[in-house]
């Protein structure tokens, strides 16, 4: 498993690598979804990750579903289509569960074609950004099936809900511009700068106290399904934990002192 997914930690930024180049970096093999899932894991209770990278090794960021094991019987698919459905529910479907629950923020810096799967596994992140070469492509129609992955609530809530039900109608290409413009990813950099472009914006994340982050990320995810009372309920809850850590003193004396903070996690 550790050699389909990449896990490398500097300075508190994890950067994990889909390193299937040969094949695209599909994610839809059982393989690779349980290196995946062990990976995120990895990084959730890892006490020195702060921010996340997610990227694919090779040209492409990943192919979503392996195509070739698609017939009768082959990969997800099975000749009993109950099993199909547990096939999905304890295969791919796992892994937007994952990330729904993971509090270490996760940066997608798509190097190339994100195509199915691979579309909705970037959505599944936290912040995006793209190589110019990058395009995206919700194209499962285009195989005469639908996105079985949690596609069809995470790209709506990326794109909003006109641009998503374009994206899965057609199946069309989008291009790295096209993706800024629906704000499908927030910036597209030059290819060769994308990694030192993600790393940096993952350095403005990991300066800030750890426990703040990761309980702005939970709002952020909660305030995606849940009623206004209900999100203000546990904003309230979080931010009686927020006032108690020591980084939010050391944050308010800091600013006294008109000083640099020097955060703990704590």
């Amino acid at each position: 498993m550790s050699e389909l997914i990449q896990y490398q930690r500097d300075d508190g930024i994890v950067t994990l690598t889909l390193n299937s180049p040969e094949t695209r970096n599909p994610i839809s093999d059982d393989d690779m979804i349980e290196a995946l899932l062990a990976a995120l894991e990895r990084l959730e209770t890892d006490p020195d990750a702060r921010v996340a990278i997610l990227t694919g090794a090779g040209s492409a960021f990943s192919s979503g579903g392996n195509v070739k094991k698609m017939g009768a019987a082959g990969g997800l698919n099975d000749a009993r289509p109950a099993k199909t459905r547990l096939n999905y529910k304890q295969g791919i479907q796992r892994i937007p569960l994952a990330f729904e629950k993971l509090e270490v923020p996760v940066i997608a810096a798509v190097n190339g074609p994100a195509v199915g799967a691979g579309c909705d596994l970037a959505c599944m992140c936290d912040l995006r950004i793209a190589g110019e070469s990058a395009w995206f492509a919700e194209s499962f129609v285009k195989l005469g099936i639908i996105p079985g992955d949690g596609g069809a609530w995470l790209l709506q809530r990326v794109v909003g809900f006109s641009k998503a039900a374009e994206m899965a109608l057609t199946g069309d290409r989008v291009k790295a511009d096209q993706a800024l413009a629906c704000g499908l990813v927030s910036r597209v950099v030059p290819d060769d700068q994308l990694l030192d472009e993600a790393r940096a914006l993952a350095q403005r994340i990991a300066v800030n106290p750890t426990q703040a982050v990761r309980m702005t990320k939970r709002l952020l995810w909660a305030g995606r399904s849940l009623r206004l009372d209900a999100l203000l309920e546990m904003s309230a809850a979080m931010q009686a934990l927020a006032h108690s850590t020591s980084d939010h003193q050391e944050a308010v004396q800091a600013f006294i002192d008109k000083r640099a903070p020097d955060f703990t996690g704590h």
